[in-house]
């Protein structure tokens, strides 16, 4: 069989690359805390920008996967790492950087019961002890539908609570390992049921196969929840054993979702080939707040 031709990567799609000032500081800074990032482990395109803006995601839960899910760069295979004093070190590093906004994420931990919910409850309140002006946004695993789980993390009152349904419904189980779409939905919808006023955020991936009406279906999906914030950005093939690239979005049609996006109803949709879940998270979260308010405005002018 003749192998498939490779894509070639558009003009439009270029990176900045910016390796000298805070971002050999941030990288000295990962190193020296023994600490890692979503930023270097899954290869994000846009590190070079953040990094030397000085905003970063952290990793917490080591840097070595349970799941092993096609898009994805992050090493796979069964953890050896918990460590206990991982929460303080973030909260150090975070109050180092003068974050306002701080991302914590994680690889997925199912060999823990709880998937590494109390860590990531743990960072929270570090980060807020050290930093109480700090907004902590945290994306989270689906903890295999461990609900309990989950209140654990509500109930150290993030600041967002994020969690990506990455694809649409007819690709989640080729593109996600073990991860259920529904169950990401469930999660979404709990976590509002467990905190309203906390924002929730998802993510969707394009360039893998989906067609335009799966995915305002998952918009649907994800609005039926009350999901706040929307990113959507273009999938970029790890390395060849990886889930194969389908095409190349183009910034018009990008444009064009995020539009679909407002107009369902998201408070917030960043879109565009480069964005990622936490790409300029700070401003996604403030533009989220003000059309929060601006709906409490408007409904209390109305009488609602």
């Amino acid at each position: 069989m003749k192998p498939k031709e490779k894509i070639a990567k558009p003009d439009w799609l270029r990176i900045k690359l910016a390796t000298d000032g805070n971002y050999a500081e941030i990288k000295d800074m990962m190193r020296s805390k023994t600490l890692h990032s979503v930023c270097e482990e899954a290869r994000c395109p846009n590190i070079y920008e953040c990094w030397a803006n000085r905003t970063a995601t952290f990793m917490i839960l080591g840097d070595i996967c349970t799941r092993a899910c096609r898009f994805c760069a992050v090493k796979t295979g069964m953890p050896t790492e918990l460590d206990l004093q991982e929460p303080e070190r973030v909260a150090e590093a975070a109050e180092q950087m003068g974050l306002r906004h701080c991302v914590v994420t994680s690889v997925a931990r199912d060999d823990l019961a709880d998937g590494g919910a109390s860590i990531f409850a743990a960072t929270i309140k570090a980060i807020r002890k050290r930093m109480p002006f700090c907004r902590v946004e945290v994306l989270i695993p689906d903890f295999m539908g461990n609900w309990d789980a989950l209140q654990v993390v509500m109930d150290a009152k993030p600041d967002i609570l994020n969690h990506n349904i990455e694809t649409v419904e007819r690709l989640s189980d080729r593109v996600r390992a073990k991860a259920k779409y529904r169950r990401s939905i469930e999660l979404l919808k709990r976590a509002k049921e467990m905190a309203p006023k906390i924002p929730t955020k998802s993510s969707i991936m394009l360039g893998v196969g989906e067609e335009w009406d799966e995915i305002l279906q998952a918009m649907d999906d994800l609005r039926a929840v009350d999901c706040n914030i929307l990113t959507l950005g273009q999938y970029l093939q790890p390395s060849p054993a990886h889930l194969p690239l389908v095409r190349y979005v183009h910034p018009d049609e990008f444009a064009k979702l995020k539009e679909e996006g407002l107009r369902r109803g998201f408070r917030h949709v960043e879109s565009g080939p480069l964005v990622r879940s936490s790409y300029h998270a700070h401003e996604q979260t403030d533009s989220a707040v003000a059309a929060a308010e601006l709906e409490q405005i408007e409904s209390g002018a109305s009488g609602v």
